[in-house]
């Protein structure tokens, strides 16, 4: 067979079955804005931390929705909090108090979880 330089790489799956949901259904309670994000990313766009940094609201939310919480305290921990994508959002999501959320909401399971 010819080697045509590049390979088939593994499929991406997400595994549901070992993942925790209930930070999202308490952040869904505490901040009643997420559920309105369409990740259309103008949140992204106008970010002054990624300017800076590889930092992405985006990112974030779907490191959040995937219950991936090790990844995500290290992706929030570079956010700004300076509120120009609550500013932004078309829907009207607030950003800012989704991700000050996220961030208490880690904090409460890691200190749960000791």
């Amino acid at each position: 067979m010819k080697d045509f330089g590049y390979s088939i790489s593994k499929g991406r799956t997400l595994n549901y079955d070992n993942s925790d949901f209930s930070l999202k259904k308490t952040l869904e309670h505490d901040v009643v804005s997420y559920c309105r994000c369409i990740g259309c990313g103008a949140c992204a766009s106008t970010c002054s931390a990624a300017k800076f940094t590889d930092f992405s609201i985006f990112k974030c939310n779907m490191l959040f929705r995937n219950a991936k919480y090790d990844e995500l305290e290290q992706e929030l921990s570079k956010c700004m909090l300076c509120g120009k994508c609550t500013l932004v959002c078309p829907r009207g999501v607030n950003t800012r108090g989704m991700i000050l959320e996220m961030r208490n909401l880690i904090e409460k399971n890691k200190n749960n979880n000791e």
